[in-house]
């Protein structure tokens, strides 16, 4: 019996718009709904450059901090929030969501939005966090921000811009690099949060 070869691993970009991107993927709520915001921001590769080809997937609880288990997210019907959307980044490397605020999952919990970033020479997709910039008291009481010194933490936390929206923008490595997380076999999050290894310089 002949001995097959493994096959070659594969990076995870760079797309071409193929099969990934749908209608209103971006659009966990179609624009100008009551309560709507827009998320933005730009992703950086290490050299500071912008990087054009990327992809983000994002899920939140909704606004009253709800994990939603509804249908839809790839047939919008601009009334149903899925907490689940999809974006390409543009050619200037900048990406953009329309969605909501999300709420705290628990009294007391620092609100976040759970990120997954598909880029090209990455080996596999990398997982992070956006956190809301208002409550101090719960940012300092987060299991995971508290474990990060105090520019390392920066680096999960939003702007409020001045129509109430959030711009965070995404760095996959250099002195700023965003922090990325690491996730047990049980779904459980790692407590030794590293550098990310595979992205492009």
């Amino acid at each position: 019996m002949s001995k097959l070869a493994p096959t070659p691993g594969q990076t995870v970009g760079p797309f071409y718009g193929y099969a990934l991107p749908f209608t209103k993927d971006n659009e966990l709520l179609a624009p100008g709904s009551p309560g709507s915001i827009r998320l933005q921001g730009t992703v950086y590769d290490g050299a500071g450059n912008t990087i054009p080809d990327a992809i983000l997937e994002i899920w939140q609880p909704d606004s009253e901090g709800n994990i939603v288990q509804r249908t839809g997210s790839l047939v919008r019907d601009g009334y149903t929030f899925t907490g689940w959307g999809r974006g390409s980044v543009g050619n200037s490397g900048v990406y953009t969501f329309t969605t909501v605020n999300p709420g705290p999952t628990k009294p007391g919990a620092a609100a976040f939005i759970s990120v997954a970033v598909f880029a090209r020479g990455l080996m596999n997709r990398l997982f992070t966090r956006v956190y809301l910039p208002e409550n101090e008291e719960a940012l300092a009481n987060d299991p995971l921000l508290s474990s990060l010194d105090p520019e390392r933490r920066k680096t999960l936390i939003a702007r409020r811009d001045p129509d109430g929206g959030l711009t965070w923008d995404i760095r996959l490595q250099g002195g700023d690099e965003t922090v990325f997380l690491d996730f047990q076999q049980d779904g459980s999050l790692d407590n030794s949060v590293g550098n990310n290894q595979d992205a492009p310089a």
